[in-house]
């Protein structure tokens, strides 16, 4: 069925079923993505670290990674829970933030306080997202009633949530202010 662009949804629309199936796979295209992308993060994190200098930030993320591991696993319940096999959907978003936070390392001096902002500033980016994703898909679970969904999502997002507020305090603490300072 073709939409008023004339191209095929690629999710089926109220007009061509309930909306609840649709929902649900919009909800499981989501989860796939999520998936994905913290896949992704647990290979990408670990250059982080090795590019980070402040001992502070190098603690954030490497406790980070660990979180993110966990979050792998915690995705994987949910698919469990959906009765769904957990096969992971490539996230644009989530290589384009790497690929963004790479060209940051590569574009700054190596030991400097100013590569630590950049690292900084792509992994919030990084988090924003990942707070946005999770937020909404927590929003979803919730309408279709997947309690137990729900639960695991809230869990990954309250840490995503505190994983920014570290990177904020490991910024506003120190590391903008050794940049400012640096020639």
């Amino acid at each position: 069925m073709k939409n008023e662009t004339g191209t095929t949804p690629k999710f089926k629309t109220k007009s061509s079923v309930t909306s609840e199936p649709a929902l649900n796979e919009l909800f499981l295209d989501g989860i796939m993505d999520l998936y994905w992308a913290e896949n992704h993060l647990v290979k990408t994190l670990p250059k982080m670290i090795k590019a980070a200098t402040s001992p502070a930030l190098v603690k954030a993320i490497t406790n980070h990674l660990k979180e993110t591991e966990g979050h792998v696993s915690r995705l994987e319940n949910v698919f469990q829970l959906l009765g769904k096999e957990a096969i992971a959907k490539k996230c644009n978003a989530m290589e384009g933030l790497a690929k963004e936070g790479e060209e940051i390392i590569e574009s700054t001096i190596a030991g400097t306080a100013t590569r630590d902002v950049g690292i900084i500033l792509a992994s919030q980016k990084v988090e924003h997202y990942e707070i946005a994703s999770y937020g909404g898909l927590l929003q979803l679970s919730v309408t279709l009633g997947l309690t137990d969904v729900a639960a695991l999502l809230e869990q990954t997002l309250d840490e995503e949530k505190a994983a920014d507020t570290l990177l904020t305090e490991v910024a506003e603490d120190e590391v903008n202010y050794t940049a400012a300072e640096e020639s």
